[in-house]
């Protein structure tokens, strides 16, 4: 679904553990609520946000990116049920690395279900559902984001191709649908621990996603 309009809201400097960053806040229009979302048609919500850091000189060459869907449970409480947090944390130390590139941060818990069903998918998690039998079983689909702000984002930061680093060729492919050149893949996978090599089993086998670590075990 296509935004009316894609706009920057703020912007500040944000020094971090990792480095200096740019931090700036962006909201994108749509013409009609999201049917597979947090809310979605009940609330009339149309409008998505999306938070992005900016390291460096991201316009000499195609720079680092990371399309990063927000997770509470695993970025601030440090939840081992999924590698959302090592993925963050690795993406943004491969960043000041190379002393530049963008973390693109969406607003889509729960892969875009949202916080309260994504305690509830975990409770059928409990039981003895995957991760995607849950999110049906709750009336959703397997996953409900959509990855068309970012892409947005980058033109507005001025960015045509760039170096994503992703598992999910959904990312990929939905930067190069909205013009975004994705130049070169670069793993975000992270070592499988006990509790989650389950979860990365099941995105792999269900939902497609590169998990090399997982696939050699």
């Amino acid at each position: 679904m296509a935004f009316e309009s894609v706009k920057k809201v703020a912007e500040a400097d944000f020094p971090t553990r990792w480095g200096q960053f740019r931090i700036s806040g962006f909201e994108g229009r749509l013409p009609a609520p999201r049917l597979c979302c947090e809310h979605g048609a009940q609330s009339g919500q149309r409008v998505e946000g999306l938070v992005a850091l900016v390291m460096g000189d991201i316009h000499s060459s195609a720079p680092l990116v990371r399309i990063h869907s927000q997770c509470l449970t695993g970025d601030v409480f440090g939840s081992l049920r999924c590698d959302c947090r090592l993925q963050l944390e690795l993406a943004l130390g491969k960043i000041a690395d190379a002393g530049a590139g963008i973390l693109l941060y969406e607003q889509q818990e729960g892969r875009g279900i949202g916080l309260m069903a994504k305690l509830k998918a975990y409770e059928l998690q409990d039981q003895g559902m995957d991760t995607v039998e849950a999110n049906v079983e709750l009336g959703y689909r397997a996953d409900c984001r959509a990855f068309e702000l970012p892409a947005e984002v980058l033109k507005l930061l001025g960015v045509s191709a760039v170096r994503l680093m992703t598992n999910n060729p959904e990312k990929v492919a939905a930067l190069e649908s909205g013009g975004i050149a994705v130049v070169e893949r670069i793993s975000a996978e992270v070592e499988p621990q006990e509790t989650f090599a389950g979860y990365l089993k099941t995105k792999h086998e269900k939902m497609g996603h590169i998990t090399d670590l997982i696939t050699k075990q």
